[in-house]
């Protein structure tokens, strides 16, 4: 039993054709909004507010089967994080995101997010886009993510 549960995956296998090169528009899309600690932007206590959130998600009944769970890393140590709901969620901070996003999806280790970012907002000037805010979606876990061998990571351009 304990050699099936370490190859249990517990995120869906990512399909990325719906975020490649995408302009998306979200007009008050509900998340709950926490904040995890990070040292040089190497998350610390992820498990930990995810895990705290999920419960109060599932509790009130806002899970959504397919929703998204972005990052703001805006501190070297720390990140917004965003959990999408459906509706409000009692004792959580709750947030909306509105406005036109250039969806770009990337493949390969963490260590290329600097080249990616670049690469986006390079893709955003060349349409005379202004990157007013950038936002990262991971949308497999590390586990995950070997376990299928690929990790990709969605960035989101408000423009």
């Amino acid at each position: 039993m304990t050699e099936h549960n370490a190859e249990a995956q517990c995120c869906p296998p990512f399909n990325p054709e719906p975020w490649r090169d995408r302009e998306i528009v979200w007009d008050g899309k509900r998340f709950v909004q926490d904040r995890v600690r990070s040292i040089l932007h190497m998350p610390l206590n992820f498990g930990a507010v995810m895990t705290r959130n999920m419960k109060r998600i599932e509790a009130s009944g806002a899970k959504l089967a397919d929703g998204i769970v972005l990052a703001d890393e805006n501190s070297a140590w720390g990140a917004d994080v965003f959990i999408e709901v459906a509706k409000a969620v009692p004792g959580a901070r709750m947030a909306t995101l509105s406005g036109t996003f250039l969806s770009k999806v990337f493949e390969g280790p963490y260590g290329k997010i600097g080249g990616w970012v670049k690469e986006t907002l390079a893709d955003a000037a060349a349409k005379g886009k202004k990157v007013q805010q950038v936002y990262f979606y991971y949308p497999t876990c590390p586990k995950c993510a070997r376990k299928y061998g690929k990790n990709h990571v969605v960035i989101l351009a408000r423009i």
